[in-house]
């Protein structure tokens, strides 16, 4: 599973199989160790974050501080999906 980048103690990641068709682009937050149920987070075609459940428990206000940095960095995220998967489709 590839790792994005990390946000303190947090792990910003997708996981490699994302099954066929592939899911829209997306990101999963976990702290210290990425986990198969962890928080899910949409991109949208906008650049910014959806939110799609919080299964991590990330704190509302630490999880809304990671959201605007994914947002900031938006680009990286969709050029290693698109490098690792080949395609993106967006949720919204």
């Amino acid at each position: 599973m590839p790792q994005i980048f990390k946000i303190g103690s947090y792990v910003i990641y997708f996981w490699a199989n994302e099954g066929r068709p592939i899911e829209p682009i997306h990101i999963h937050i976990a702290k210290s160790v990425p986990a198969e149920n962890a928080t899910k987070i949409w991109i949208t075609k906008a650049g910014k974050c959806l939110l799609c459940n919080n299964n991590s428990k990330i704190p509302a206000k630490t999880l809304k501080n990671i959201m605007e940095i994914i947002e900031a960095r938006n680009s990286d995220v969709v050029n290693k999906w698109l490098g690792f998967f080949g395609e993106v489709y967006y949720y919204c």
